[in-house]
């Protein structure tokens, strides 16, 4: 974003800035920390559960395509959450609606794994997802509530731990909790964590004030965004189900979501941007060069690790914990990168961090459109890890540089913008490469492990060429080192 000309003369090289040098206050650390073990129960849950429907199944004595919307349930859930929770970052203190949300995860964890019948596990876990839906987007706010934007990506680095250590552990631990015990302690698991993350909210998050106390409910905004999360998430998943996008579910639910969409552009028009996701913030460049990244960076890195485990598993025939073992060198790469991309960001900008770390991920992408079921696994976790440390990062550059044209009073907006894009753009990714992959299937003549293989290469390929259009919206992010170059 450029700056006004008494910005201008006052801006300091990146390598003397105090923000992007130094060691942050141990204070500042300490609360990034609490929000990030706040975040980790919520981003664990949904990976394990997962693990879990096929033990759902054969205990409620249901069908698959009835057990399935434990997670469907809660994806929606959470989506059409991530709206009301903008209101609420106004209204209610950070810290105590943090809090609060947290509770109540835990509190329906516990029904959760006391559910007696598959229609009360559904209901559970709806609320779960609602609770979870005001946890994840209010993370970034209270960050940078706390730290300021000069140190986001640093921080952005502690708060993202538990986004790399949930989709890695969960299936891991999800598994060996369905394979030794019960799946009810999938759910029980998460009052240790909530435990945690409440105490430390509460001795290292300082307190704090609501954004604008007087806020008033906008709920036609609401309704509208929680309308087009919803029919966006259920009509992509019908994608991989029929193994098509040209099904009635998709065609009728996405097109919902676009008349949705449509009708709140011409709402915020009216309310002149007094709603709960003003349209004026996508007027900054950083702002929506990063949605779109972010967007197409759910498709780019989500997708791949829904397909992962699965050709572990179909290809390779891996167990569900072998299969989730089996992906731990891209989480080591991923967790590797992580203290040193936050401080890159900070010193030169999202623009460079972004463009390097997509080569990097397609250097680690790339071999994945060749694998076998014959490929070497030392090899394989050398890929896996390679592109551990590109994908880790490109979500956290995008996500920092979305918040470096905001007035304060437009954070919590942001946030509730940047989770919306980012489920929308992970249910996209999913649904894409799922459907690709069904449909790779369905043109071969049964589903042996050369067909599996193939389908399998295909939507790694979708994958890698999604990482390269993901490149257009990097050149408009944040580039700090140019800034000053142009000042000087």
């Amino acid at each position: 974003m450029m700056k006004s000309a008494r910005e201008q003369k006052t801006v300091e090289s990146p390598a003397t800035t105090p923000a992007s040098t130094g060691k942050l206050p141990s204070h500042i650390t300490r609360a990034a920390w609490a929000i990030a073990l706040a975040a980790m129960a919520p981003l664990l849950d949904t990976t394990m559960v997962n693990i879990s429907i096929n033990q759902l199944g054969i205990d409620f004595q249901a069908p698959l395509d009835s057990i399935q919307w434990v997670v469907t349930g809660y994806a929606l859930a959470l989506a059409a959450a991530v709206p009301l929770a903008g209101w609420l970052m106004n209204k209610v203190s950070g810290k105590k609606l943090l809090m609060i949300a947290e509770l109540a995860f835990v509190l329906t964890s516990v029904l959760a794994g006391c559910a007696w019948s598959e229609s009360s596990l559904l209901v559970f876990r709806v609320f779960q997802g609602l609770s979870a839906g005001i946890i994840i987007p209010l993370m970034t706010t209270l960050l940078v509530r706390t730290a300021g934007k000069e140190s986001l990506g640093r921080l952005m680095a502690v708060v993202g731990t538990p986004m790399i250590i949930g989709p890695i552990l969960g299936p891991v631990v999800g598994g060996v909790i369905v394979e030794y015990s019960s799946w009810r302690w999938i759910f029980f698991i998460n009052v240790v964590f909530g435990a945690i993350g409440l105490w430390r909210v509460q001795v290292a998050l300082p307190a704090d004030k609501p954004i604008d106390s007087g806020a008033r409910m906008d709920w036609i905004g609401i309704l509208l965004l929680a309308a087009i999360a919803v029919s966006s998430i259920y009509g992509l998943t019908g994608a991989a189900v029929h193994a098509s996008f040209v099904n009635a579910r998709t065609i009728v639910f996405v097109g919902l979501a676009l008349a949705g969409l449509v009708a709140y552009v011409f709402y915020d028009r009216m309310r002149r941007d007094a709603t709960v996701m003003p349209l004026k913030m996508f007027r900054v460049r950083s702002f929506t060069a990063a949605s779109i990244g972010l967007f197409l960076a759910g498709l780019a890195t989500n997708g791949p690790m829904l397909l992962l485990p699965l050709f572990f598993q179909n290809v390779r025939a891996y167990s569900v914990v072998l299969a989730g073992l089996a992906l731990l060198p891209m989480g080591v790469g991923m967790l590797a990168a992580r203290p040193t991309i936050g401080k890159m960001i900070d010193k030169i900008g999202a623009k460079q961090v972004v463009l390097v770390s997509l080569a990097i991920s397609l250097a680690g992408s790339l071999p994945l459109i060749w694998i076998t079921s014959a490929t070497p696994y030392w090899l394989l976790a050398l890929i896996l890890f390679v592109r551990g440390i590109g994908i880790g990062g490109i979500t956290m550059p995008l996500m920092s540089d979305a918040y470096m044209g905001m007035a304060p009073a437009q954070v919590a907006s942001a946030s509730v913008a940047t989770r919306m894009i980012q489920n929308l753009g992970g249910a996209f990714g999913s649904g894409v490469l799922a459907t690709v992959v069904a449909m790779s299937v369905r043109t071969h003549v049964g589903a042996d492990v050369g067909a599996l293989t193939t389908a399998y290469q295909l939507g790694f390929l979708v994958a890698c060429i999604v990482l390269v259009l993901l490149a257009i919206p990097a050149f408009f992010l944040t580039d700090k080192a140019t800034e000053v170059r142009e000042l000087s």
